[in-house]
């Protein structure tokens, strides 16, 4: 979900103020326990935010898009607490960087910045809260699972939708969509468009039985 708060009138004011950097493939943007001190409002690539469970397990919250920030950085910067998650480069990156001073400045002198800052942030909130309700408290991660292992008894190869599963699961197709790349990272499945191919069964077998280990 790309939010579009950050209007061309705002990035123009802010290519004088920020500086442009460039994010290979895969790097590390932050990572649990370091402290925010740039504001990045992407202009180019993904960045992939995830958050670790001390079990080893991973949630994918969410990606920030080109002309889109992040709402963990937005409250390590207001609140000076460390991260607590792992924000990834998805492809490469291109980003305009504001440093912590800056960044309070702007905040507290430019309204429509600081209104884009507060929009922002409120809306990934209640994406954040969705997908917490879905990742966590309905475990949809392991009911996708046990989906795709009773659906691959006619092969490797389903053939589908991310909106026709995420209607007999009872979810949101931005959810399935989410949760099935963190299962592509892990190598358990591959994804094309209208095809799901199972690449490790047993994994998935494990997964969709993890309450009953």
């Amino acid at each position: 979900m790309t939010l579009q708060n950050w209007t061309d009138a705002i990035l123009d004011r802010l290519e004088t103020v920020g500086t442009r950097v460039e994010i290979a493939d895969g790097a590390t943007l932050f990572a649990p326990g370091a402290y925010g001190e740039v504001f990045l409002i992407l202009r180019a690539g993904i960045v992939r935010v995830e958050q670790t469970s001390p079990s080893g397990r991973t949630v994918v919250l969410y990606r920030v898009g080109p002309n889109d920030s992040c709402v963990m950085t937005t409250s390590c910067m207001l609140s000076n607490i460390p991260y607590s998650g792992f924000g990834y480069a998805e492809g490469r990156v291109t980003a305009l960087a504001i440093g912590r001073d800056r960044f309070n400045d702007l905040l507290a002198t430019d309204a429509e910045f600081r209104a884009a800052v507060f929009t922002a942030f409120s809306q990934r909130i209640v994406e954040l809260s969705e997908v917490i309700d879905d990742l966590l408290l309905n475990r949809m991660d392991q009911k996708l699972a046990q989906w795709l292992v009773d659906q691959s008894w006619q092969g490797p190869d389903i053939h589908t939708t991310h909106q026709r599963i995420a209607t007999e699961l009872g979810s949101a197709r931005e959810v399935m969509s989410r949760i099935l790349k963190d299962f592509e990272r892990r190598g358990w499945v591959g994804l094309k468009r209208g095809v799901i191919h199972v690449r490790n069964l047993p994994a998935l077998r494990r997964h969709a039985r993890l309450d009953a280990v």
